[in-house]
């Protein structure tokens, strides 16, 4: 569906962005700005401020910031097009339905009658639960200590015995045999025709981040098998995509996610105060559920089954989360099984006591190997030490991989220079670069990243300052920005400035794909390290601008054809322009 710049900005000059954010964080005007809690991060002194004047919002705290459509894009986790409809509606800005294609309004109504379907089961079984006919399903729950107030926030449920009770519920209302199974809820048999796909069961609806329903989970009562089943994936249930309790646990005010294997260890956890806990659906985690835990953390705390399987799910589970930008640690249950069995027989404050001693993924990953090794012989521990050593190896930046190696050598009451030369020695044998020849080999990527940095922060700068877009306009074109995303970003910004009118929130419309967008927010906000004096800003400003133009020259340089002669005069007159720079004296303010 597209929608069109100048109805975008419509919708995003209608809904103020003070008065928007207002109505989800409690915000105190100081001078030009307001201030308030971070909804993102755990903080107890207000760093998130919001601005009128510019329709932005940021928080000096965690670096979240953009505009109102961004705001509500990661509050809500809608997409852009979910977070465009719910600010037009609020505005009152009817949005066409014209442009919209025979096929997406299909799309659209299928999804949408999906959820309809999948809340009236959720609301059905509720209903179930509380009837006689399921009195041994909640007397199930109440045994597994669950108050009635746990019971009516998760929205647990009950399907009854027959296979065919919430099929006639839903017939009655009016739907489909077809859209019916396209929900997950209904299975069909030759013999005996539709049936439910959850009886006997007690039901744990699955919702996505906004409390929607999109799928279920079943517990069978009694001996039945599969002990547990969930909904199969559908239209609106990807559960590579989607984890249990997001919904309550991003709004859980700590800083981590605590993740569990199931549904009753999350729900047990939640009851004991523990809301950041989530859990994966069924499915070892994966490389979506990690980058939707980001969204909302930087840790995790894994708090697997301390049984074998468990062990092995947190050693899978690590890198994936690391991969991802997450740090994980790992809190053991010993001696119980599951979160669910420790809060029942130890207490929250126990388990807050874990959470206290939770290992280091890394080092935990160590702990379980030196259980294959006899470390009290000394050809035990040499072999033990060369795995370690090679897996030591897997760090591509130095200063963490050292960093590791000292944490390795002290745990392990080794040398460190000594652990040093033995991954350096380890790396050559498995095939990769020594970490001292990777580090040299690394410097172009850390160029690259350097440069993608510097123009992160002149973007930040021009944004902030007119005059130093003023002084220095005529060296640095937009096209001096490498990759497309900063070139158009530097582009529209250029424009703003001829038009007289810089609006980066306005500027932020440009850009309706969720990720770019979110990428864009990131650029008017980069971090600057702080400066004290006037002459350092400056010496920094001009040497961020200098660093800029001089990958562009290098760019273009490599870029430009034998034959091309008005390259070649470009590429001379950019090359006159940064020894103009060079002697220039920028100011700052």
């Amino acid at each position: 569906m597209y929608y069109s710049d100048d109805l975008i900005e419509e919708v995003r000059a209608k809904n103020d962005i003070v008065d928007v954010i207002s109505g989800y964080v409690k915000l105190q005007k100081k001078g030009s700005s307001y201030f308030g809690l971070c909804p993102f991060h755990n903080e107890k002194s207000p760093s998130f401020s919001v601005s009128r004047q510019k329709q932005m919002y940021y928080c000096f705290g965690c670096g979240a910031g953009g505009n109102v459509f961004t705001f509500i894009m990661e509050y809500e986790n809608y997409t852009f097009l979910e977070a465009l409809r719910y600010l037009a509606e609020r505005a009152g800005v009817e949005l066409p339905e014209q442009d919209e294609s025979e096929e997406s309004r299909k799309k659209a109504g299928v999804r949408s009658t999906l959820l309809e379907i999948n809340k009236l089961a959720a609301q059905f079984y509720y209903a179930q639960l509380k009837d006689p006919r399921g009195e041994h399903a909640l007397s199930y729950l109440k045994q597994r200590e669950l108050s009635d107030e746990t019971i009516r926030a998760f929205g647990l449920g009950y399907s009854g015995k027959s296979g065919k009770e919430l099929y006639r519920y839903l017939k009655s209302k009016g739907y489909s045999d077809d859209i019916l199974f396209k929900a997950g809820l209904i299975a069909f048999n030759e013999k005996s025709g539709p049936y439910d796909k959850f009886w006997n069961r007690v039901m744990f609806p699955i919702m996505d981040a906004n409390s929607k329903v999109i799928g279920f989970g079943g517990r069978v009562m009694g001996d039945g098998q599969p002990k547990y089943l969930n909904s199969p994936e559908t239209m609106i249930f990807d559960k590579s995509r989607n984890l249990y309790g997001l919904n309550r646990a991003r709004t859980f005010r700590k800083p981590y996610f605590l993740l569990c294997e199931g549904y009753m260890d999350v729900i047990s956890l939640h009851q004991a105060g523990f809301g950041n806990a989530v859990a994966s659906l069924g499915t070892a985690l994966t490389s979506g559920h990690a980058s939707l835990i980001r969204r909302y953390v930087e840790e995790v705390y894994l708090t697997y089954d301390s049984d074998e399987a468990g062990t092995k799910a947190a050693l899978r589970a690590a890198p994936i989360l690391k991969e991802a930008g997450i740090t994980a640690r790992v809190i053991r249950m010993e001696p119980y099984k599951d979160p669910d069995e420790f809060i029942k027989n130890m207490g929250a404050e126990a388990f807050e006591e874990r959470i206290g001693k939770a290992r280091n993924g890394f080092m935990f990953g160590l702990e379980v190997l030196e259980k294959q090794y006899d470390m009290k012989t000394p050809e035990g521990k040499t072999e033990f030490m060369r795995e370690a050593a090679t897996r030591l190896t897997e760090f591509d930046e130095e200063i963490e991989r050292n960093n590791y190696i000292e944490a390795v050598a002290v745990a392990y009451h080794v040398g460190y220079e000594d652990l040093r030369k033995l991954v350096g020695r380890m790396a050559v044998q498995k095939g990769l670069a020594k970490p001292v020849v990777r580090a040299k080999t690394a410097s172009g990527r850390e160029k690259e990243n350097g440069i993608v940095k510097s123009q992160k922060i002149l973007l930040t700068w021009l944004i902030e300052e007119e005059t130093i877009f003023r002084q220095i306009e005529k060296y640095i074109k937009p096209s001096d920005f490498t990759g497309e995303l900063y070139r158009t970003v530097a582009q529209l910004l250029y424009e703003q400035y001829e038009a007289g009118e810089v609006n980066p929130a306005k500027l932020m419309n440009h850009f309706t794909d969720e990720e770019e967008h979110r990428e864009v927010a990131g650029l008017f906000h980069t971090k600057i390290k702080e400066l004290s004096t006037a002459a350092e800003q400056e010496k920094a400003l001009k040497e961020t601008v200098i660093r800029v133009k001089s990958h562009s020259i290098e760019e273009a340089t490599h870029n430009l054809e034998p034959a091309d002669i008005q390259g070649l005069q470009r590429l001379m007159e950019d090359k006159r322009a940064l020894q103009d720079l060079e002697k220039l004296h920028i100011s700052v303010n």
